[in-house]
């Protein structure tokens, strides 16, 4: 099988500190050559950085996730430029909204967030997005800032939305939802969209395949993400894994492996 990316995996996350090492063989084992691996918040950074000088194939992304709105503060902003002019990573991201989650001030998330943009627009680099509750407002601020590209991460959004994204620029990221029975009109989705606009990811740790459901999530796992889809495209798995391949490195100008 060709080459997979994982395009969103929390490499850094504390549940993978006592096995890292044998996360990532077990990834390369699996497929699985390059991992863009997402930040959350400003005091998470130095360690993301160091996790990704381990192996090579690992790409870090810096920002400030909607759903960490509690440990921003005004300086992170200018302080992720200086990182970004410093590091020069491979997108920004992990940012967005999240309308899901109780108590999460909206105006301070959409101020975050709109500096993100405005970040990836200035450095032309890529913007890994969380929608959640959100899509709508997200689609209104890409197209408001402007010449930005980039992927909605776990969509579960409506195929018009995602049309609509198609037209801005922007990737689909899906992972282990898809696998789940009920997610009936997400498979109608994966079924339907061009596949020259998806992405794979696991959202390691997080989001679980139905396969392993409760368990902590790794990115060995994008295989049998890669085999969802094929199955409900009803192609095969080496169509899905290079086209795949072909978006990510694209977007994020990954080398060939």
């Amino acid at each position: 099988m060709s080459v997979l990316v994982d395009s969103h995996c929390h490499l850094d996350a504390g549940e993978f500190d006592p096995d890292r090492a044998a996360v990532i063989e077990r990834a390369r084992a699996a497929g699985v050559q390059f991992q863009v691996v997402p930040a959350v918040t400003a005091a998470s950074w130095p360690k993301l950085r160091e996790v990704c000088q381990q192996a090579p194939g690992l790409y870090p992304a810096y920002g400030l996730h909607p759903m960490f709105l509690a440990e921003h503060r005004a300086g992170h902003l200018p302080l992720l430029r200086e990182w970004i002019e410093r590091e020069r990573p491979r997108a920004i991201g992990e940012c967005g909204l999240d309308y899901f989650v109780e108590g999460l001030d909206a105006e301070a998330q959409q101020t975050y967030f709109t500096g993100q943009l405005r970040l990836a627009r200035d450095f032309d680099l890529p913007v890994i997005v969380h929608a959640r509750r959100a899509v709508d407002t997200v689609i209104a601020a890409i197209r408001r800032i402007g010449g930005l590209r980039g992927v909605v991460h776990s969509f579960s959004g409506s195929p018009e939305q995602a049309a609509q994204l198609h037209r801005q620029g922007f990737l689909l990221g899906l992972g282990g939802p898809l696998t789940y029975e009920r997610a009936q009109r997400l498979q109608r989705l994966v079924r339907e969209m061009p596949l020259e606009q998806l992405l794979l990811e696991t959202d390691a740790p997080d989001q679980p395949d139905a396969a392993i459901r409760g368990q902590r999530n790794e990115p060995a796992r994008l295989s049998i993400i890669a085999r969802h889809v094929a199955a409900l495209r009803q192609t095969d798995l080496e169509t899905v894994a290079r086209t795949t391949t072909d978006n990510a490195r694209r977007l994020f100008a990954l080398p060939a492996a």
